[in-house]
């Protein structure tokens, strides 16, 4: 029998993972200086933390989630998003508590799951970036984090990138659209899609983002919900473009915009790609509000902000742009060896120059040295250390360094006794002079 992975799931072999290793790096780094800290949460929670926090009515929920009854007949679900497992993190754990000081703002990068059609930049396994806000209901938070996932993309020298927002309102917004947009629809029912006819009374917004070419005509002339603000949500969207402006970052407002998950309100977000690889606009970061999320999670009324930018779709915006990634674990050296008297030898100095902080690998086989050195260059070490049995005899080792061609020789036991994490330095200034 022949074994494959699962349709819509991904093999990272080494050449990948290196372009992933580095984009996560920097991304911490980005993160880092916004002052977010990682969280970690399980990959499969109980149904219904997603049922009721992404919504019943979301595609995710109705037809995407990989969901099963466990041996104890609990009925758990893989994590089709980062928000509510993160949700309900911070109420299980009291972190709305006043020990806690606020916002609080989380990140994660993890594999998520839908049950979905594979195609380019949309497998069943998927990996997300993710940051989530808790605290702060203050509209410097939204831009605050939405500039926060601009600056992800530009860190990487991304470029064509637009930024679109737009205003759910609060409950009493919501509440007044919702009727209009009824209104509007119900004469047209006849003509929606399944799924639209579905979601007319259960959550008619959910209409406005459907994928089906006949719906979005019909909903291309509906009533804006921005017409429908009240004066609260109005004043928090207002200021929320003034800062984008104040910060020069051009902006786009949707009205027709409403995302996927039925937990947002006031300010959502979409950043899109302009790149004509990818088509026109096509979103590869998204969020928004979430301020009743944790209330419906069983904790207190706590503002919530966050985003998730699909990590595929990042590593295919940069090979589109052909991005130079560096070597993660860059190779520092290699320790070629002549002869089988070496061997012990090889082990002991490649522990050594491991302990001073080097990357170092070393020769197994036996080979010439010309098919050794072929591999050393193939592997980019900087530098190839030489043992051969006049070296062993003389307690030396030949040191080259691969880009220069410069040569010189070390004391192997001045090597073993090295207590120092800036060895590459030392032989950088040795071969200089």
């Amino acid at each position: 029998m022949t074994y494959q992975k699962l349709k819509g799931t991904p093999d990272f072999l080494p050449e990948d993972t290196n372009k992933w290793q580095y984009i996560e790096q920097n991304a911490r780094k980005l993160l880092s200086r916004y002052q977010f800290k990682e969280i970690r949460t399980p990959i499969f929670e109980q149904f219904e933390l997603f049922a009721r926090g992404v919504g019943e009515t979301s595609d995710i929920v109705s037809k995407e989630m990989y969901d099963f009854y466990d041996k104890g007949e609990r009925h758990v679900a893989l994590r089709p998003e980062g928000t509510a497992g993160v949700v309900r993190a911070f109420v299980e754990n009291k972190l709305y508590g006043p020990e806690y000081p606020k916002p609080m703002k989380f990140y994660y990068i993890a594999p998520m799951f839908r049950y979905e059609r594979p195609q380019k930049g949309r497998m069943r396994q998927f990996h997300q970036l993710g940051v989530e806000v808790f605290g702060n209901p203050n509209p410097s938070t939204d831009v605050e984090t939405m500039v926060l996932a601009m600056d992800m993309f530009k860190s990487f020298g991304i470029k064509n990138l637009k930024l679109v927002i737009n205003s759910l309102g609060n409950t009493a917004s919501r509440t007044a659209y919702r009727q209009a947009l009824i209104d509007y629809l119900e004469p047209q029912m006849a003509s929606l899609s399944k799924d639209s006819k579905e979601r007319l009374y259960k959550n008619p917004l959910r209409v406005l983002d459907s994928k089906d070419k006949k719906d979005k005509e019909i909903v291309k002339d509906a009533p804006s919900i921005l017409d429908y603000l009240s004066e609260e949500s109005m004043k928090h969207f207002t200021s929320v473009k003034e800062s984008l402006e104040a910060l020069d970052i051009e902006y786009v407002v949707d009205s027709n915009m409403v995302r996927g998950l039925d937990y947002y309100n006031d300010t959502i977000f979409e950043v899109m790609t302009e790149d004509p690889n990818f088509g026109s606009n096509t979103t590869v970061c998204a969020g928004g509000r979430y301020d009743g999320l944790v209330k419906e999670v069983g904790g207190p009324e706590t503002a919530g902000f966050g985003f998730g930018i699909g990590l595929e779709r990042l590593v295919m915006l940069l090979d589109n742009m052909a991005f130079d990634y560096p070597e993660v674990d860059a190779l520092d050296a290699f320790i070629v060896t002549i002869g089988k008297s070496t061997d012990k030898e090889a082990t002991k100095l490649a522990y050594a120059l491991r302990k001073n902080g080097l990357n170092v690998e070393r020769e197994f086989l036996d080979r010439k040295p010309a098919k050794q050195f072929k591999t050393a260059d193939k592997l980019n070490a900087s530098y190839v250390f030489t043992l051969g049995e006049n070296e062993i005899v003389n307690g030396t080792v030949n040191v080259k360094a691969l880009a220069t061609g410069e040569q010189i020789t070390m004391d192997l036991n001045e090597l073993y006794t090295a207590q120092t994490n800036d060895l590459l330095t030392e032989i950088e200034a040795r071969l200089k002079k």
